[in-house]
């Protein structure tokens, strides 16, 4: 693991933009695909110097393939939706083709939802579109772009929460989310540990207990947070963060 702090959460969004694309690149040149998985929160704020020069000219947009490695079951069109965030902020305004953007199907149930979206993972394995782990079979995809809550969780794996065991399914879903709205999908441990690469952005003041927990090294392992559970088989974890997110570090 990795930790890079920047002074300013703007110095954040710079080397993010510049670590994505050069990311992007190595994949888009390695095997003609990019696949990205996005998370909701201010990520999609953290991302936004991907659409300025000279990243958004750059960036082999057409190779995108992007994912969420959670997503609260409302309607496309709902606030809280996470496809609707990316959406309207980042993915509208860069020429990913369409049928590159999986989006979770919103007129299904929780469960439906979850399945379908595992089907669909499991279509790009296939396809070739997906890269597989070859030690456990879990999609590896090539970068997973994460934050963090304050409560330390990830995707929609929350702490205490029985799905921080859940080892067999890839996508599963949740019905009872401590943080509102209480329906959504998540993907699991075992796909997100399968990550080539992983970034978590965390900036500013909302998360400096969690931080300091998760990168202090006084607290017991008998008691971690879910961002302390994720541990690549054979990737690359680096957390993208600032002074003020990292400022109960500093003492």
């Amino acid at each position: 693991m990795a930790v890079q702090v920047f002074p300013t959460e703007e110095a954040v969004a710079d080397a993010l933009a510049k670590y994505t694309s050069d990311l992007s690149k190595k994949f888009a040149d390695r095997r003609g695909a990019f696949t990205v998985v996005l998370s909701g929160g201010y990520l999609i704020n953290s991302i936004r110097k991907l659409l300025e020069p000279p990243f958004v000219d750059e960036v082999d947009w057409e190779k995108w393939h992007v994912f969420w490695v959670d997503e609260r079951v409302v309607p496309k069109t709902h606030s809280d939706s996470n496809y609707k965030l990316a959406y309207d902020g980042f993915l509208s305004k860069v020429p990913i083709p369409p049928n590159h953007i999986y989006a979770i199907n919103d007129s299904l149930s929780a469960e439906g939802a979850a399945d379908d979206y595992e089907d669909c993972l499991k279509q790009l394995v296939k396809s070739g579109v997906l890269e597989v782990s070859p030690t456990t079979g879990f999609p590896r995809f090539d970068l997973m772009l994460l934050g963090m809550g304050p409560d330390g969780h990830l995707a929609s794996l929350f702490p205490k929460h029985h799905l921080l065991s859940e080892n067999k399914r890839w996508v599963t879903f949740i019905k009872d989310s401590p943080k509102p709205p209480p329906v959504r999908i998540t993907f699991t441990f075992p796909v997100i540990n399968a990550s080539a690469y992983i970034a978590m952005v965390v900036v500013g003041t909302g998360e400096v207990d969690a931080v300091s927990k998760a990168l202090g090294s006084q607290d017991s392992s008998s008691d971690l947070l879910p961002v302390q559970m994720v541990t690549l088989e054979d990737g690359e974890f680096t957390w993208f963060t600032d002074k003020e997110a990292t400022s109960k570090l500093q003492h």
